[in-house]
């Protein structure tokens, strides 16, 4: 009886572990196949329609992510699904409630967007966690953090993971810059941009030019030269296609710097466009919204224009 017993327990486990195999197999394929399709959404120009996508994939990425945790493309997924609906749906959202003078409104919607960008940062730092141990440890400076980035991250393929992790980092930092804590952190943001800059710049039609150009034009007071050259870099090599480069150019640098002319210009220019790139329809949809946004007397005011 025993030797029976522990010859079903034997077969038992064989043929669990081969299923259990081929769930993983199935599983992962779906995911990927995923991944390789989420990129239709950016060709679609109707904002609502795709409001409500992103809402509906975010919920199918988080239950990816729940049933195969160790499943890097559904980090992905959710790294780059939690910053995109932050920067198009959530801050659109706080803008707008901002522009109202809705106060609780506003705030609701800030906490959103900080929200989103703050699940980014987590799946992001837990993406980059499948390839580089210690990050805690890293980030204790700026020179600590390179080198961890650099002996960790050599491939253009590590791009988009580093850039998506980074713009949510930064994009954290911007919507709360009442949290000194995050702010004497931005550092970790930049350098992973900067490190993803380096590997592939073209990635997602050169967004991290624009990224790094924004963040040189924080303030008057920052770096806007560089910032310059960075946002001119950008409307080079994107042939003007993708319009959040002219959005941020406009209000990050040219507010900043009080250039009311080239302000109207770029924003302008966003707003005339007609469908230049059809695989950048959604977030050249979103800069339309905020270059009509923009160029409302009150939004103009704030640059003391």
């Amino acid at each position: 009886m025993r030797t029976r017993l522990l010859t079903l327990a034997l077969a038992a486990g064989l043929a669990l572990g081969p299923t259990g195999c081929i769930k993983k197999m199935i599983f992962d394929g779906t995911v990927e196949s995923t991944r390789k399709g989420a990129g239709a959404l950016d060709t679609v120009a109707d904002y609502e329609l795709a409001r409500s996508a992103a809402s509906a994939g975010l919920a199918q990425f988080e239950g990816m992510h729940r049933i195969g945790p160790s499943n890097t493309d559904a980090l992905f997924l959710l790294t780059k699904g939690w910053v995109g609906y932050g920067f198009a749906f959530a801050e659109d959202d706080y803008e707008a409630a901002v522009d109202a003078n809705n106060d609780d409104l506003s705030d609701y919607h800030k906490r959103r967007a900080r929200m989103a960008y703050e699940r980014g940062v987590f799946y992001g730092l837990e993406l980059l966690g499948h390839q580089a141990d210690g990050f805690d440890a890293a980030k204790k400076n700026e020179e600590t953090l390179k080198k961890w980035l650099d002996g960790n991250f050599d491939d253009a393929e590590d791009a988009p993971n580093l850039f998506w992790t980074g713009y949510a980092w930064l994009a954290r930092v911007n919507i709360s810059k009442d949290d000194p804590a995050l702010v004497g952190e931005l550092f970790i943001g930049i350098a992973m941009l900067e490190k993803a800059r380096q590997l592939d710049e073209s990635y997602n039609h050169y967004a991290v030019l624009a990224a790094l150009g924004a963040y040189h034009a924080r303030t008057a007071m920052s770096e806007m030269d560089d910032a310059q050259k960075l946002f001119e870099e950008a409307l080079q090599k994107t042939e003007r296609k993708s319009l959040v480069v002219q959005l941020n150019y406009a209000t990050r640098y040219a507010c900043n710097k009080g250039d009311k002319a080239l302000y109207e210009k770029l924003l302008n220019e966003v707003l005339t466009s007609d469908d230049p790139d059809p695989q950048q329809r959604l977030t050249n949809a979103v800069a339309k919204r905020r270059a009509k946004r923009a160029l409302t007397k009150a939004r103009m005011e704030n640059c003391s224009f």
